[in-house]
């Protein structure tokens, strides 16, 4: 019961469902909700949500879902003060919300476009649109969660933020340009967060997932070939599955880790060491 009485929400918790293939959010709401955390389960995926939610709660944990788009402002404040009314206040947040992959099935026969998805995400072809988007869910996102979480752990005397990055927001990569910067971003904002509230006993720290098995990276590990290259490149030859990311945000989330802030964890099966 590592966090017996804890109050935490999860943002990008909807897939979590059993026998399905579950993103990091819904996997960390299980392993919270395991050691005896209150777990509220965000997401704009209201029907899967629900039903996640409700899956953990018959199988004992404690669970809620919440409906939340963390791009918007006033549904950070609203959804925040809401669980700090119902529960007295907030103890740990994981902003983990994120947006897919690309079509890797679209029509690239414009010889003057890209030549397949891999190609479309290279800066020539990032629009400004892309790029914002991307700023938007991830950074902003993660932002707008730690503004009106940090006041209600204050009132606690602490507490732990989580953000989950990737391993392409540390290092350089041949596509993917809007998404790596969005993610980068997320780093360096939770350090700069960890500094402003040490003295306060709130923690900040960022996790990078190498190549795993969730629903957004679902072309990457069905397709023979995609995944053939991509397991090509990580030492323990393998995807990470959801639950591995998932535990290690959970140790970030518990007292195990309180002398642990303004760090990354690099969960990439070898892929940087490199």
């Amino acid at each position: 019961m590592r966090l017996k009485g804890k109050i935490a929400i999860i943002t990008g918790a909807a897939t979590g469902l059993t026998g399905g293939i579950r993103g990091i959010g819904g996997a960390a709401a299980w392993a919270f909700t395991r050691e005896g955390a209150t777990v509220y389960l965000a997401d704009i995926n209201d029907e899967m949500g629900e039903r996640t939610a409700t899956e953990i709660s018959e199988a004992g944990g404690d669970a809620h879902y919440v409906h939340l788009d963390v791009t918007n402002e006033d549904l950070w404040r609203g959804v925040i003060g809401s669980i700090v009314d119902a529960e007295g206040g907030l103890d740990i947040l994981v902003n983990n919300a994120g947006i897919g992959m690309p079509d890797y099935n679209a029509d690239y026969s414009d010889p003057n476009g890209p030549r397949d998805a891999e190609e479309a995400l290279k800066v020539e072809f990032t629009t400004v649109e892309g790029l914002e988007r991307e700023l938007r869910v991830h950074a902003r996102g993660a932002m707008l969660g730690m503004k009106y979480s940090v006041p209600q752990m204050r009132k606690r005397g602490g507490g732990s933020i989580i953000n989950v990055s990737s391993m392409h927001g540390i290092i350089g990569v041949n596509t993917i340009t809007a998404y790596s910067t969005a993610k980068a971003a997320i780093r360096h904002m939770s350090k700069t967060v960890a500094i402003q509230y040490a003295n306060e006993n709130i923690r900040v720290n960022s996790v990078h997932p190498g190549y795993t098995k969730t629903p957004l990276a679902l072309p990457l590990f069905t397709d023979p070939e995609l995944l053939a290259d991509r397991t090509s490149q990580i030492p323990l030859g393998r995807f990470a599955e959801p639950e591995e990311i998932a535990e290690s945000i959970l140790f970030l989330a518990s007292d195990e880790a309180s002398y642990i802030t303004g760090t990354e964890l690099v969960i990439d099966g070898g892929v940087i060491a490199q």
